[in-house]
This record gives structure tokens, C-alpha cells and sequence, in this order.
């Protein structure tokens, strides 16, 4: 009788666990919108390499960013007024030269808030 009950107790246990809400891993969606990764082992590897070529074109993106904001507003101080154009930071002496976007992406610079971007 003990043995009995202890057994129907562990298959209704057993059975409650495996039962559970119809949405399997399959069903869900990424977290992150942009997800490089396809969840195959197999190419985890080449997963890796694309997220870290990823951050390392987002965070050039950044620094670029940062130094031409921060002479651009070295400009401003001194001059009272934003350049025309990146290249005047250059021949004005405020930077010593604009460096490259990152692959794929320009600059864009606005004249009249002094605001550069990158796409």
C-alpha cells in the first residue's frame, strides 16, 4: 500500500513536471533584437567572431564620436562658434585629422547645433 501511493505520487510529480505551458524554446523569441547568434553549436564560433566585429565597429563608432564632439566644442569655446565643416576642426588646429568611420558608415555633421552623428 506505502509502495503504491509512494509511486503514484512520484508519476503525478513526473507528470506535472514534464507537462507545463505549451510554449517550447522554439516557440520564444530572442531577448535582443539583434541576435547574431543561431544557437547551433557548431558555429558558435563564427557567432563569436561576428558579435565581437560587431562591438569593436560600435565601440569605434563611439570614440570617434566623443573626440570630434569634445574639439568641436574646444571650437566653440574659442571661437565662439561652431565649424563649418569637420575639416575646419582640422585646419584650424583643433584635431589633428578626422579619422575614418567605421566600415560602411559616414559621418554627418550639423553646422548650426554642432552635433556630428554617425550612420
Amino acid at each position: 500500500m506505502k509502495f503504491a501511493c509512494f509511486a503514484s505520487l512520484i508519476l503525478s510529480l513526473g507528470l506535472c513536471a514534464c507537462g507545463g505551458s505549451s510554449n517550447t524554446a522554439k516557440d520564444k523569441k530572442p531577448e535582443t533584437e539583434e541576435s547574431t547568434s543561431s544557437g547551433n553549436p557548431l558555429t558558435a564560433p563564427v557567432d563569436y567572431i561576428g558579435a565581437v566585429g560587431k562591438a569593436k565597429k560600435s565601440s569605434e563608432k563611439r570614440v570617434n564620436l566623443a573626440n570630434i564632439q569634445n574639439a568641436i566644442r574646444q571650437f566653440q569655446a574659442v571661437e565662439g562658434r561652431y565649424p563649418k565643416t569637420l575639416n575646419e576642426l582640422v585646419t584650424e588646429g583643433y584635431f589633428p585629422r578626422i579619422p575614418r568611420p567605421p566600415r560602411g558608415m559616414k559621418y554627418i555633421y550639423n553646422s548650426k547645433t554642432g552635433q556630428v552623428g554617425a550612420r
